[in-house]
């Protein structure tokens, strides 16, 4: 999956696979997770958000099952 890389002090780059409903990120340390079952559209307001890092925190990491990919 291709990613983009964002501005946050916490996330390093951003893909989403919209035929899958996958979001991936990849964290400053390295680490890569996947989030399934993602709407485009809280893609979208994600990279809209002033802060991708608490936009995840608050709509996305307890609110879809993910997995630790990298």
């Amino acid at each position: 999956m291709e990613r983009y890389e964002v501005l946050s002090s916490n996330v390093r780059s951003v893909g989403y696979d919209a035929r899958r409903e996958t979001l991936e990120v990849e964290f400053h340390g390295g680490h890569v997770y996947q989030y399934y079952g993602v709407p485009e559209l809280v893609y979208e307001e994600m990279m809209r958000a002033p802060s991708k890092g608490r936009f995840l925190n608050f709509e996305i990491r307890n609110a879809y099952p993910y997995s630790r990919i990298g």
